[in-house]
């Protein structure tokens, strides 16, 4: 079913097809109004129109009207102020609408017709240490977006771009080569809780010690070079690495199939051979380096894109230009969507800009940069340990979990011990994660937990008890909801009824949004939002003394749908749900 929104604004553009012939093409601007006295949505093509054929905006509006042939699905319409057009939906199309989508487990949310293939980017941590609260949002984000373009019938793959290549390897190679050079001979006695402590010596001294950062880039070459040995050691850091972080993606339900940067090194060479021969990469100060029109430094000079170092060492850059070719010329990607924090802007315009003018990324192919803020503190400062280190991810899940246990167990002491544990941890990873989602991605957010625990205002503890307190109705009236009528007759009596059964119907919009600007909280604050208009058609609806038997059927059958609406978002955004609280 398309969205209400779509369907207004093709009779709207109809209507204008007829009244002004020659403006067939003009945007009909149909949005959803802002205040519901004045009706649910709103086309205001008549003031650009009016100003395109030089008449008033309301001549022009009255135009529309009169050649605006949708009677099945708003009343009449009303002309107000310069020429907007208000449109009521009628209460009989808004039941026909959910009657229509009553059983559909996509709520009338249609497939793509033509899937693209799409590649996603994330989580991509650096390797050689523990995952840590940094790690959160791309993680998280990432996965919401490919949970939703999944959804839309795209063809998604998930990639995790880790970094396990370059000179944080080439560190902690050299550092092991100076401190324990007998794990050369056992590498697989390196574990992961000594590589955190190693990996942050190894950075001291990498900091203090010129000579020994020579050192380390050598290493880095010594790796890129195949040197047996080392590639060894490597191998045993990146197992190690590797374990922990497949524990946090498992606890969060996040799924990638990895493809760290080693996998494009021997793609490098041929990278930087294309772009010097084309002329796109030059030699400069002994480095290969790619100039581009718009990019300069501090002081106005030409900013150098280094694709290759005067050593010889390949980069950041060189692999990322690698990937996006490897993307489109072998995955033949359609669309490419990276998750990155905000302060990788540049280097991403960059790698987009260079990869154009090399001819490999072209118009056709959709490219998203997602980019997201810092978490900070409570008090607004970096979020750190009390003891100022980085806080680990694994303990920021435990924490998470404990909090959210000791909630639980205070508020449903009557259920079981496992039942309680499963609500636990499930609230307390969906409330970090909803937390995470529930902003604008950009900005920087505070990390609280009583906020994010709680269950008041738009959090993930309150839409999973809306959505349980939806369930527990039916428990109630000893009734199943799957055994509804599939053919339930929806009956709106009130305004109440009428509110949510529009709510519900705006999930294909919302969702149509969603999918064009991969900003997920935009789909939490319509999760909000129906929540909240369902705990006004509950206060004032009786559902299970409903006056009919067919009222009853129709109002468990609005519960129904908006537990649905309410589970399906949630999924959406990683967040499981359960059926009590």
């Amino acid at each position: 079913m398309k969205p209400i929104i779509e369907q207004i604004a093709d009779h709207v553009r109809a209507a204008i097809a007829k009244a002004v012939p020659e403006a067939a093409d003009a945007d009909p601007v149909v949005k959803s109004a802002q205040d519901e006295k004045f009706g649910d949505y709103q086309a205001n093509a008549a003031m650009g129109l009016g100003k395109r054929l030089k008449k008033q905006p309301r001549q022009v509006a009255q135009m529309i009207v009169d050649n605006l042939d949708a009677a099945q699905l708003v009343q009449t319409p009303e002309i107000a102020g310069p020429g907007f057009i208000n449109l009521r939906l009628k209460d009989e199309f808004l039941a026909s609408s959910l009657e229509a989508i009553q059983t559909d487990p996509r709520l009338g949310v249609a497939p793509a017709t033509a899937p693209l293939r799409v590649v996603v980017d994330f989580p991509s941590p650096n390797m050689a240490k523990e995952l840590h609260v940094g790690h959160m949002p791309p993680t998280i984000i990432g996965e919401t977006i490919a949970r939703t373009l999944e959804f839309a019938g795209q063809n998604v793959l998930r990639i995790n771009h880790t970094g396990d290549w370059g000179t944080q390897f080439g560190m902690l190679i050299q550092y092991l080569r100076e401190t324990q050079p007998q794990a050369l001979a056992n590498p697989d006695s390196v574990r992961v809780a000594d590589l955190d402590s190693f990996y942050k010596q190894a950075k001291m001294k990498f900091d203090a010690d010129p000579a020994f950062a020579d050192a380390a880039r050598r290493a880095v070459v010594d790796l890129q070079q195949g040197e047996p040995a080392t590639r060894t050691v490597w191998k045993s850091f990146l197992h190690a690495s590797r374990q922990h972080a497949d524990e946090i993606y498992a606890r969060l339900g996040v799924t990638s199939t990895e493809r760290g940067e080693s996998f494009y090194n021997d793609q490098l060479p041929e990278v930087v051979k294309e772009l010097k021969d084309s002329g796109l990469a030059v030699i400069d100060q002994g480095a290969v380096c790619v100039f581009l029109d718009g990019f300069v430094g501090r002081e106005g000079q030409p900013q150098p894109m280094i694709i290759q170092k005067s050593g010889g060492a390949y980069n950041y850059d060189t692999t990322d230009l690698a990937t996006i070719k490897y993307r489109l010329t072998q995955d033949k990607a359609d669309w490419l969507v990276y998750t990155t924090d905000v302060r990788q802007r540049q280097h991403f315009e960059m790698i987009f800009a260079a990869a154009r003018k090399a001819g490999w990324l072209t118009d056709k192919i959709r490219v998203d940069w997602v980019g997201f803020g810092m978490i900070l503190g409570p008090d607004g400062g970096p979020f750190k340990t009390k003891s100022g280190e980085t806080v680990k991810l694994k303990n920021l899940l435990d924490e998470a979990e404990a909090r959210a246990q000791k909630v639980v167990d205070e508020n449903s002491a009557e259920f079981p011990e496992a039942e309680r544990k499963q609500i636990a941890r499930a609230v307390g990873i969906g409330a970090f994660r909803y937390a995470d989602l529930s902003h604008n991605l950009a900005s920087d957010y505070r990390f609280e937990w009583d906020k994010m625990l709680s269950l008041e205002g738009n959090t993930a503890p309150y839409m999973m008890y809306a959505y349980a307190r939806i369930r527990s109705i039916g428990r109630k009236g000893g009734i199943d909801y799957a055994t509804l009528p599939a053919d339930t007759k929806i009956l709106l009596t009130n305004e109440f009824e009428r509110r949510l059964a529009k709510k519900i119907l705006q999930f294909g919009e919302v969702f149509q949004v969603l999918v064009k600007d991969l900003a997920p909280n935009i789909l939490t604050s319509y999760l909000f939002e129906t929540a909240q208009t369902f705990s006004g058609f509950y206060r004032e609806c009786p559902v299970l003394q409903a006056d009919s038997p067919e009222l009853k059927i129709s109002r468990l059958r609005l519960c129904d749908i908006t537990a649905r609406t309410i589970k399906l978002g949630l999924h959406l955004l990683g967040i499981e749900t359960v059926e009590r609280m």
